[in-house]
């Protein structure tokens, strides 16, 4: 009977942390809010247990717990999570039951999904690890890979997902942040584009600007005082202004081509 119980139990989701910035910690929260309290810190490569993600106000969050013998849970970015087998949960299901109730502007079914979603804002699906991180399937033998070779693999798929999705939304969003230790989110942008110049003007979430311009191509300077500098990985250009403001930016949208 144990044994009959054992395998009807469902498949946990196991995620793993990835896409931070350098030296960066992955915040997970109480609820569902980038100001609510931190409950741990997470490093890329650290793997959770994921309990299933929803859509609050316009972001993805998921609940996650710890997979190790202290058992601590709360919410994070669905962004900097990526499955490493097939998740349960999916758009339509039953939310957490904990899952904060989120008023919307627009006509919702009974799930609570606006009838109308952005088309804009759907998800790019996340690349199929399984081969590459040990296990083909129920019945192959493979050897498990370590956190940290899970975290390297993991960082490049979310970097091919960057470079390889295209840039048509009438209004472009890039990941950005604008605190010490705050996890990317997503800022509006607007490109004016004049000869070899380009400035980019990057909308914060919360209010303000920030103007990036580039020459060439390149990045050259910006509007703050700060130290400005920046590193490339591929047509994906890394910005960073002062010590908290990091934004990632494509030669696609800098070039409109």
């Amino acid at each position: 009977m144990a044994e009959e119980m054992a395998q009807e139990a469902p498949e946990l989701v196991i995620s793993v942390v990835t896409g931070l910035a350098p030296d960066d910690l992955l915040k997970v929260r109480t609820t569902a809010s980038p100001v609510a309290t931190v409950e741990a810190r997470l490093s890329s490569g650290d793997m959770v247990t994921n309990l299933g993600c929803n859509d609050i106000n316009g972001y993805k969050w998921c609940k996650v717990e710890s997979t190790g013998k202290e058992k601590l849970s709360g919410w994070a970015p669905a962004r900097y999570l990526i499955p490493l087998n097939p998740a349960p949960y999916v758009e339509g299901e039953t939310r957490p039951s904990d899952a904060p109730v989120v008023a919307s502007t627009g006509s919702a079914n009974e799930t609570g999904q606006s009838s109308a979603p952005d088309q804009s804002q759907a998800p790019v699906a996340p690349p199929d690890l399984t081969a590459r991180l040990g296990g083909a399937g129920p019945a192959a033998e493979s050897t498990p890979k370590s956190a940290a070779e899970i975290g390297r693999a993991a960082m490049q798929d979310a970097y091919v997902l960057a470079l390889a999705a295209p840039d048509v939304s009438p209004d472009p969003e890039i990941p950005c942040a604008r605190h010490v230790g705050q996890p990317m989110e997503r800022c509006k942008v607007n490109v004016v584009r004049t000869a070899d110049k380009a400035d980019v003007t990057v909308t914060w979430p919360d209010g303000g600007t920030r103007v990036i311009s580039f020459r060439g191509g390149r990045p050259a300077s910006s509007d703050a005082p700060s130290n400005f500098r920046f590193t490339r990985e591929g047509s994906l250009n890394m910005i960073r202004i002062g010590e908290a403001e990091r934004f990632e930016i494509t030669d696609t949208l800098v070039s409109g081509n």
